[in-house]
């Protein structure tokens, strides 16, 4: 116990002679935990909202005015049959009217006032037990060659299939370019605090060089030359994280809560999620911090 006290005060001792550079390695601490502690609901909130728009992706297939109930029935049997298909939903022409307006109406009123009877078809509602099962489940309603850019159908009464594809290709596009931008930020972020801290523990060493070089030739073991400064890197750490929940909380009380009753997107996290978010900061930026203070002390234990 009585080296930990004498470790930890000899932290303290060169952080107080080298407060610049302590002050620039906090400043640098804060600031890559904040945009982290940023970044990581912003990514989240995106993944969540792209795993709803996927979820809600689906096959439409539109039939011609002239078909049948029988060929309508007959039809829905074959798509139920489709591998990959979990629900099949009929819509007649007044279902499609009625969709219509109610998706619509509200923003296209004089659309909808110019309307002479009901131009809509009636349509299958076909949704598939994955998003990425779309195409296959496109492929199954083309009759046998054919394929192409005209395909022939597995009935004649199929007028056309829109499968939202492209939706689901630039749903996935997005997601994958946010995942890259994302990743890349954070290891700049982690690196730039690395070299910081890193320069800031090699400024106190330098200092006291002369000390090292004299506790190493006495027989000190380089643990016991290393550990006051593993312990001020995690000082640095433990402040920087903490003033960052700090700044995160206050952020999250006052901006994000109250926004996200209006916008969706800033929809905030849960008070568990939140917690779970700064408690990984704050062990990061004193993992990091630590792991900065390391890697660096090593070259000077080289006496």
């Amino acid at each position: 116990m009585g080296r930990i006290f004498f470790f930890t005060g000899e932290a303290l001792r060169a952080i107080r002679k080298n407060v610049a550079p302590t002050t620039a390695a906090v400043v640098t601490t804060v600031l890559t935990a904040i945009l982290i502690g940023v970044l990581v609901p912003i990514f989240q909130t995106t993944q969540s909202k792209s795993a709803d728009v996927r979820e809600q992706l689906e096959l439409r297939v539109f039939l011609f005015d002239d078909a049948t109930e029988g060929e309508v029935a007959s039809l829905q049997k074959q798509i139920e049959a489709v591998p990959d298909v979990s629900e099949v939903t009929y819509l007649s022409k007044a279902d499609a009217l009625a969709e219509f307006k109610g998706d619509y109406g509200q923003e296209n009123r004089e659309v909808l006032k110019e309307l002479k009877g009901n131009p809509l078809p009636a349509n299958f509602i076909v949704k598939p037990t994955d998003a990425a099962q779309l195409a296959s489940v496109r492929e199954a309603m083309q009759a046998p060659g054919g394929s192409g850019a005209s395909p022939t159908w597995i009935s004649p009464i199929i007028k056309d299939v829109d499968d939202r594809q492209a939706t689901a290709d630039k749903i996935e596009e997005v997601t994958g370019a946010l995942k890259l931008v994302l990743t890349v930020i954070t290891v700049l972020l982690i690196g730039a605090s690395l070299l910081l801290i890193g320069n800031t523990i090699r400024l106190s060493i330098y200092t006291r060089r002369r000390e090292i070089e004299v506790m190493r030739l006495v027989g000190a073991t380089r643990w016991f030359i290393r550990w006051p400064f593993m312990i001020e890197g995690v000082l640095v750490g433990m402040l920087g994280g903490a003033i960052a929940i700090i700044v995160l909380w206050v952020g999250k009380i006052t901006i994000v809560d109250p926004l996200s009753e209006s916008f969706a997107l800033m929809r905030a996290q849960d008070s568990v999620s939140f917690l779970v978010l700064i408690a990984c900061l704050f062990a990061a930026s004193v993992m990091v911090s630590a792991l900065g203070s390391g890697l660096t002390l090593r070259r000077f234990l080289n006496v």
